[in-house]
């Protein structure tokens, strides 16, 4: 639902528990539904309470306006979240907030049927694109496949700054020997939102490709989200 640009505090300096009923968030939401409430009010009711002279409905709208939108607030840190600019947002209430985006990043990412084997880069895409896209630093996953390509486990490798040190073949094959995994794809995100692989990609790519076809696990793929867009390295002619 659309915000206004500019943020006033409320008029109202009480706990939201003692405003008029059809003013409180929680009890809109219960009256008419979730979908009837706007960004700011969803985020009051997992801020819960304010802080001073703010309420919690003030405090979502000071964080809409920081952010300009909910899907940029959503790939921040706890760490990023309870900053001093936002008083009021400590470690209690960052936790729950970012427990609340996870969560809508794992259901916008979970397929229908989570059992369906994997064809496609496109299907890599659609099913991470969500969880990776909006995050504030770069994560490294490998997906670990069965014979029929059916995705049997995955796993964060590395959080931060790609480079050959952190994603050593050693790491990145250890899960899919345990698993006995057929294939993997490699996943990583570029916050940036530039969907081209860098030098550094390449040549990560390259060194674990080589490695599992000496440990007999073939690297089907290494797939970089950005963005709603991606980029495939088997596509590209770069496996």
């Amino acid at each position: 639902m659309k915000e206004s640009s500019s943020y006033e505090p409320s008029a109202h300096y009480t706990p939201m528990n003692k405003w008029p009923e059809d003013e409180r968030p929680r009890e809109k939401l219960m009256k008419h539904g979730a979908a009837s409430l706007s960004d700011s009010e969803l985020l009051a009711i997992l801020i819960n309470t304010g802080s001073g002279k703010l309420s919690a409905l003030d405090l979502a709208k000071k964080l809409l306006r920081e952010y300009r939108s909910l899907r940029n607030l959503s790939g921040l840190s706890v760490a990023d979240l309870k900053q001093q600019k936002f008083k009021g947002i400590g470690k209690v209430k960052a936790a729950k907030l970012a427990a609340a985006f996870e969560i809508a990043r794992r259901l916008a990412s979970a397929p229908k049927d989570d059992t369906a084997p994997i064809r496609t880069p496109n299907d890599v895409a659609r099913r991470y694109g969500a969880q990776l896209r909006d995050l504030q630093q770069e994560v490294f996953m490998v997906l670990c496949l069965s014979s029929s390509n059916k995705i049997i486990q995955e796993r964060t490798i590395t959080k931060g700054l790609l480079n050959s040190s952190l994603t050593h073949p050693r790491e990145v094959f250890r899960e899919a020997i345990l698993e006995n995994a057929a294939s993997v794809i490699l996943l990583h995100n570029h916050p940036s939102g530039n969907k081209e692989p860098s030098r550094e990609d390449i040549q990560i790519t390259k060194q674990l490709v080589e490695a599992g076809k000496i440990i007999g696990i073939e690297v089907h793929d290494h797939i970089i989200i950005a963005g709603d867009d991606y980029t495939s390295m088997m596509e590209r002619g770069l496996i």
